[in-house]
């Protein structure tokens, strides 16, 4: 089985990549960043190191890479079983164009052959966004067989790998969490289903992009958010301060109670996933600065996202918000020097005011009781 696998950064290696190569798939990532291309082409393969309770060292080997923007990711879309993606939300439109000449390509070569495309990216149904950025990109001529050819299959991915330690040389080395989860719609796929250790087959994907959206996700962003409104550098700091801890676990079980009615999930067993989350939060050996996951807090704090969809989940099933308010109003108090969805937030409280700022971002009524709530809170913070 061939690969073509789109992003080189930390989660494409030391995630998608290794399960893919790890099955002895033939892979080849492709970027355009010339440092990581150069490497991984002159290398063919890097070191994954998983810390936990017992750290190891994972070897992957067998790689090759090309550049993301020229013609070999074209011609390997023609040939590849399966293309995935981790390349962040906002690049997936710009990647579009050349998959579509890929799949153009693909067709003109008379290869019939089924292709899978997952996007492995923190979005509800990513990949089925980015099948409407391909389709836009494709000749109206080409659609129908695109469509009876190509699968364009959800998932939902979840493991946390932090930035490289500073002071690291290679640029290939990457260091993640034990614990991984890939979970995909097998309902989506053309041809016969994968066997990929690691990949996960559900026909109920929904619950548990939801289920990771609103526990990993949602805990993280506001550990994020409190954590630095409380002076901590690093998650792991934020999530032992007892304040932030009873905080970050309220709003997990808020959020956890929507999932509860609307999945039906066991809530023992939705308990110790809760629990899972924090104890991954606490790993000592992740590094992982508040400031780099509490970036872009106009697209987290949007209505589809790990703020407000559970917000909007505990309206729909009149169940208690309190700690999901505070999390919104911490968000809305993060800054950055680096990252301009900070600076943008800024200019908008300063232009608009808490209340208007915050219904413009997240869809909520301007004069509702949640927005009211949160502006209140906010007001208090420093």
């Amino acid at each position: 089985m061939k690969a073509l696998h789109f992003g080189a950064g930390n989660i494409g290696r030391g995630f998608i990549g290794k399960l893919l190569a790890d099955a002895q798939v033939e892979l080849t990532f492709a970027d355009v960043s010339p440092a990581l291309l150069d490497a991984l082409n002159s290398r063919k393969g890097y070191d994954v190191h998983v810390v936990g309770e017992q750290a190891t060292v994972e070897p992957v080997s067998n790689v090759s890479a090309v550049n993301s923007a020229g013609q070999d990711a074209i011609n390997l879309i023609a040939q590849v079983d399966l293309v995935t993606t981790a390349v962040g939300p906002t690049v997936l439109e710009k990647i579009a164009g050349n998959v579509a000449k890929g799949l153009v390509l693909r067709h003109q070569q008379g290869n019939d052959s089924p292709l899978n495309i997952i996007a492995c990216e923190n979005m509800v149904r990513g990949t089925s966004q980015f099948k409407q950025h391909v389709f836009n990109a494709l000749p109206e001529d080409e659609k129908v067989w695109v469509e009876a050819h190509v699968g364009f299959v959800d998932s939902a991915v979840d493991r946390i790998v932090p930035p490289a330690a500073a002071g690291t040389t290679d640029p290939l080395e990457v260091t993640v969490e034990t614990f991984s989860e890939w979970i995909v719609d097998k309902t989506q796929f053309k041809g016969p289903l994968p066997d990929i250790k690691g990949m996960e087959l559900t026909d109920n994907l929904m619950a548990f992009v939801e289920r990771k959206l609103f526990t990993l996700n949602t805990g993280h962003a506001i550990t994020a958010y409190l954590g630095q409104q409380a002076g901590h550098a690093t998650i792991r700091d934020a999530i032992l301060d007892p304040q932030v801890r009873a905080v970050v676990k309220g709003a997990m079980e808020e959020s956890g109670a929507v999932l509860i009615k609307r999945y039906g999930f066991d809530a023992d067993k939705h308990a110790a996933y809760i629990q899972k989350i924090l104890s991954r939060f606490e790993n000592p050996y992740l590094h992982d600065d508040v400031e780099r996951v509490g970036r872009q807090p106009l697209r987290k704090l949007s209505a589809g996202d790990r703020l407000i969809k559970p917000l909007l989940g505990t309206e729909e099933y009149q169940l208690p918000h309190a700690n999901l308010v505070v999390g919104i109003a911490a968000a809305m108090r993060y800054r950055s020097e680096q990252d301009p969805q900070a600076q943008e937030l800024v200019a908008l409280l300063s232009k608009l005011g808490p209340k208007a700022t915050l219904a413009q971002i997240s869809g909520l009524p301007i004069d509702g009781e949640v927005v009211a709530q949160a502006v209140s809170v906010y007001e208090k913070m420093h």
